[in-house]
């Protein structure tokens, strides 16, 4: 196979992982197709902050030494990212900032599980700063650009990760989840995104991020990748606040659901800002709910009883953004939205935080409310297609924050409330842009909505649709599914 070959090609987490442990591929040659597909896709996609080429085929080789040996793991020599808020050891964690950070000294909980489960972590995935914009752009990295048309997003805040899998410079990826950070570019990236139930899957050092709101997810092109992914990262540390009880994620992909009732929904929560929802998502939406019906599926209009769910997020997320930027070298050099967001949250960080933390349960019983009636929430995953690149760029905070509502408007509660959502492929617009939704369920519904998604998947086959080889092309060029 010749060095263009193997930079080209890139199976599945459970390809990959099966033609290891069967000895038809060494965990170094692994490891060494994807750095090479990274080498090659990273001076246009712009997907990874740090690329680990050395302490990767380390870790390779130990890898084909355990192999030999006949050890076997679910991972064991496979090659994954983790996006850049996650501790490696030896790598800094900057989290999209600039600025000079000091290299962790152990592993965040996520990565130590990967590591458990024998995986190779290759590099780390920017992010835009602190994880704050459905874009991955800023002045530390650059722009993060889009496989399937390299003049837009490919969203954010995990948008190098959603890049990396979907440009298959690697299988799958961990990303996290505040406002849909791992849905959002999912969706604008052609993938299946999990965010798991608060806790599923550790975010250690810390308790729990952004007061709660933040949690890690997986991106993979297909539905059985996605739930290896988060089987193999699933587990709590001692300290964690969340401890959701365990689930069989792959098991659940290889299951058929039963015959659901699903509420069909386009309705917005309340923000005070104008939005609308682009016809083609709408179409796209609308033509999956179709295929769910086909399959046997009741699919009901309906709404959720959100509320004013929106007062509760924004004393949590700029909280986050307060406590992170204490731990940032050099706060004079974060945009000034971020310090913006930082002072939001020192203003709000007493009684309403407090109000905030104590609505979830309120909002438990007033939006779980339709789970009574429903067994899924089918809603688009954004309300528009991926945006040009610097569409966010030079808008102060109030204008960041309207253009991005506007955009995004539908993930957010799911993390005020903590439980776990699916994004799924809905196709593409008319300009061959990627196109998302997303399945809602309650608390640690994992299982049945992982389930309806790779029923989804057996039946649309999405994973067949790959954006091409990246190429040295200019940084406008468009690709064809």
């Amino acid at each position: 196979m010749s060095d263009a070959q193997a930079a080209a090609e890139c199976a599945g987490l459970e390809e990959t992982a099966g033609a290891l442990a069967r000895g038809e591929l060494s965990a170094t040659e692994a490891t060494r197709r994807a750095l090479a597909r990274i080498d090659a896709a990273q001076p246009v996609l712009n997907a990874f902050r740090i690329v680990r080429h050395e302490a990767a085929l380390a870790e390779a080789a130990a890898c084909d030494r355990r192999l030999a040996a006949g050890e076997r793991l679910p991972l064991l020599g496979v090659p994954v990212a983790v996006k850049d808020d996650m501790d490696v050891a030896g790598e800094p964690t900057a989290f999209g900032c600039p600025g000079d950070f000091p290299a962790k000294t152990a592993d965040g909980e996520a990565v130590r599980r990967l590591r458990a489960a024998g995986a190779v972590i290759v590099g780390k995935t920017n992010t835009p700063e602190l994880g704050q914009w459905p874009v991955t752009e800023g002045p530390a990295f650059g722009d993060t650009r889009n496989p399937w048309h390299h003049g837009h997003t490919p969203g954010g805040s995990s948008g190098g990760s959603a890049a990396a899998v979907a440009a298959g410079m690697v299988p799958a990826a961990l990303g996290s989840d505040g406002a849909g950070s791992v849905r959002i570019p999912a969706a604008w990236t052609h993938l299946v995104g999990i965010k798991p139930q608060r806790g599923r899957i550790s975010t250690w050092p810390d308790p729990e991020a952004f007061q709660g709101i933040t949690v890690n997810g997986v991106l993979a092109r297909t539905v059985a990748d996605a739930a290896l992914l988060l089987d193999a990262a699933s587990g709590q540390h001692p300290g964690d606040l969340h401890r959701p009880p365990r689930v069989a994620a792959l098991a659940a992909a290889r299951r058929e659901p039963r015959r659901l009732r699903i509420a069909l929904s386009f309705r917005m929560p309340f923000t005070a800002t104008p939005k609308a929802l682009d016809p083609a998502v709408r179409a796209a939406v609308e033509r999956l709910a179709g295929r769910l019906e086909a399959l046997g599926h009741e699919v009901v209009p309906a709404d959720p009883r959100y509320g004013q769910i929106g007062l509760t997020f924004v004393p949590r997320a700029t909280g986050g953004v307060r406590e992170w930027t204490a731990r940032v070298p050099d706060p004079a050099l974060l945009d000034p939205r971020t310090r913006e967001a930082a002072r939001t949250g020192r203003l709000l960080g007493g009684a309403p935080l407090r109000l905030a933390r104590r609505a979830e349960g309120l909002l438990h019983r007033r939006i779980g409310e339709i789970f009574g009636r429903f067994d899924v929430v089918l809603t688009p995953t954004t309300a528009a297609p991926p945006p040009p690149i610097g569409h966010l760029t030079g808008l102060n905070a109030l204008r960041t924050d309207r253009t991005m509502i506007a955009a995004c408007p539908y993930a957010w509660t799911w993390n005020v409330l903590g439980w776990p959502a699916v994004n799924v492929p809905a196709g593409f617009s008319p300009d061959r842009l990627p196109l998302g939704a997303q399945l809602l369920g309650p608390a640690r519904s994992e299982p049945l909505l992982i389930s309806l998604a790779a029923q989804l998947e057996s039946d649309l086959r999405w994973f067949e649709h790959r954006p091409p080889a990246v190429t040295a092309a200019a940084p406008g060029a468009r690709t064809e599914a």
